[in-house]
């Protein structure tokens, strides 16, 4: 199986977790862990485990993090080592909305080393300024 991990500071996997939900539907093969205000490393790592529970080495996961060197990715990392995980896992830092949306979407089909670029170029694509027009160009909008 394949699952899709959003870990971040904050609540913002969280709430990325429940964007997916809406757009797309629950899924079991979808989890996040947060590194809530105030919470130390060690009951982050207690919750991480808890979200990883059931996984192993014969399945896929697809990690996402909010800041690459950051404290819920790194750790998150090393659990999966530490479970065998990390050869069937891909990780990604600074997810965003569109490549979370992509890999939910992917979980199924294909394999990693297709799902990886995919979510690559989404994620640049993701990124988009918006120029906003001048009072002059108003009509134009």
């Amino acid at each position: 199986m394949r699952y899709l991990v959003l870990v971040s500071h904050g609540t913002l996997a969280e709430g990325m977790h429940s964007v997916l939900k809406m757009l797309g539907g629950d899924s079991p093969a979808v989890r996040h862990c947060c590194l809530e205000d105030g919470m130390g490393a060690e009951a982050f790592i207690e919750n991480f485990k808890k979200t990883i529970e059931g996984m192993n080495a014969e399945d896929e996961i697809v990690l996402m993090g909010d800041i690459q060197g950051g404290s819920p990715l790194t750790n998150a990392m090393n659990e999966i080592a530490s479970a065998g995980m990390l050869p069937s896992t891909i990780v990604f830092a600074g997810m965003n909305l569109p490549m979370a949306m992509t890999a939910f979407m992917s979980l199924a089909a294909g394999d990693l080393a297709d799902l990886k670029a995919c979510l690559v170029d989404d994620a640049r694509a993701g990124v988009t300024e918006i120029v906003l027009a001048d009072d002059e160009d108003e009509d134009d909008l």
